[in-house]
């Protein structure tokens, strides 16, 4: 690629609009049944020709780990198509990290979308997808992106329209909750069952109030202050608020811009972002 130019791209984070947990598996990981929110808070990620391939970020914790996600995207590509014109990548991080917004994830799939683009390499979405699951079991759903029903571990997906506009108020504490550590919590006998489109959707609205998140029976007792935090927008005028994830995120849905506003001032002392959803 001879006259490669640098190329900016913004790489979203996402919310979980509901979560269950529906089994344990053999292989100690969860099943769950998950609704998936690309949204408009994002990274940029700066791709540069260079020499050879090197990663940096205004991120310390991640410039130096080697195996960070971008990486291991990159290198999985690198496989394909061993060859190719390498690049320089930079990351500029705002999606929070251990927040449940999967900003990891998104950065990872947006090294595949860009070098099969870039390099040529022209695998379909399913493809894409495919090669995701080896990185995080949140990648593939940020190929397509947008509003998806997930299963599995996060890695069957069906794509939703919801047929309502929103806006979302997110409120981001300074705190990391470990996602490995909110699954070893979990009781199997609390599992539930899956959602379903009809469950989620009905009469052409959102069903809101069959929204839910089983890891805040699991996160709220041990970090009592997101309990209260929830307890204190769900007295607003939100059509719902949840926790995003395993957290430490939380976001409330509201109709307009105005009325997140009004909500976000009521929060004083705590990071708040009004976003839209990406559809």
């Amino acid at each position: 690629m001879p006259h490669a130019k640098s190329v900016k791209i913004k790489s979203h984070a996402k919310i979980n609009l509901a979560l269950r947990i529906t089994s344990r598996r053999p292989d100690g990981y969860h099943n769950l049944s998950t609704l998936f929110q690309e949204i408009g808070l994002h990274d940029t990620l700066e791709f540069r020709p260079a020499e050879t391939f090197d990663f940096f970020t205004n991120y310390p914790e991640l410039a130096v780990n080697a195996d960070n996600l971008c990486t291991r995207a990159y290198r999985r590509m690198e496989q394909i198509a061993p060859h190719s014109q390498p690049w320089r990548i930079t990351l500029e991080k705002n999606i929070p990290i251990g927040a449940g917004l999967g900003g990891g994830s998104s950065n990872a799939a947006s090294v595949l979308k860009f070098l099969n683009q870039a390099w040529r390499i022209n695998l379909s979405e399913a493809n894409l997808e495919r090669l995701a699951r080896a990185i995080g079991s949140d990648v593939p759903f940020y190929i397509h992106g947008k509003t998806q029903i997930a299963s599995g571990v996060g890695e069957i997906l069906e794509p939703l329209t919801l047929p309502e506009e929103f806006v979302i108020l997110l409120v981001l504490p300074d705190i990391n909750i470990s996602t490995a550590w909110a699954y070893q919590q979990f009781n199997p006998r609390n599992a539930k069952p899956a959602y379903r489109v009809d469950e989620i959707l009905r009469n052409g609205r959102i069903c809101w109030e069959v929204f839910e998140n089983q890891f805040e029976e699991i996160v709220f007792p041990v970090y009592q202050r997101l309990a209260r935090l929830k307890e204190q927008i769900r007295q607003t005028a939100a059509l719902y608020v949840g926790l995003s994830g395993s957290g430490a995120a939380l976001f409330g849905i509201f109709r307009n811009r105005k009325a997140a506003r009004e909500v976000a001032r009521q929060l004083a002392g705590w990071r708040t972002i009004i976003t839209t959803p990406i559809k």
